[in-house]
């Protein structure tokens, strides 16, 4: 197994390590990740990520939902054993449709937000007893991270995040 380089430019402030990200990014750096204490409001567009698909996903596991109630009270209540309810013959799923749509919303949520959550999982691969990837516990805390892979540049490199305002900076090796 290659173990390679990465520096650790530790901030105490998200406007200075906003500032940094930028800077970082017109260097023409690979910001590998950044890890901060709370969601910082701009940072995955500084660092040029791209927006999720997850919204695509949630309309796609919505549409699975009302699909699968539409079947499930069509066969239900239509074919296999049709009630009469308040003098309300089942003869076709149009003509009782209006008693349906509470349940057509209420499994299109059910599906959408309980498909995305295990979406999000897998997509970031949590999974229960996973440890903890947090390079230092005080990003935890009141600190902010940015990690930035070394190209044999690395004395360049810990120049340049000590003049962008990082309070601390290491060179790490990484497995």
């Amino acid at each position: 197994m290659s173990s390679s380089k990465v520096i650790y430019a530790i901030y105490n402030d998200d406007d200075v390590l906003m500032n940094a990200v930028k800077k970082t990014r017109a260097a023409h750096h690979h910001i590998e990740d950044v890890f901060t204490p709370f969601p910082v409001h701009g940072l995955d567009k500084a660092m040029g990520i791209a927006p999720s698909r997850l919204a695509i996903c949630a309309f796609l596991y919505g549409c699975v939902g009302i699909s699968f109630a539409t079947f499930m009270m069509s066969y239900i209540m239509i074919h296999d054993w049709p009630q009469d309810i308040g003098g309300k013959p089942s003869f076709s799923y149009i003509q009782n449709m209006p008693a349906f749509v509470p349940i057509m919303f209420e499994m299109t949520v059910f599906f959408a937000a309980h498909l995305m959550v295990i979406t999000f999982y897998m997509r970031s691969r949590l999974w229960p007893f996973k440890e903890a990837e947090n390079p230092d516990v005080r990003t935890t805390d009141d600190h902010f991270l940015m990690e930035v892979a070394i190209n044999d540049n690395e004395e360049e490199l810990v120049s340049f995040f000590k003049n962008t305002g990082a309070v601390e900076v290491k060179v790490i090796e990484k497995n």
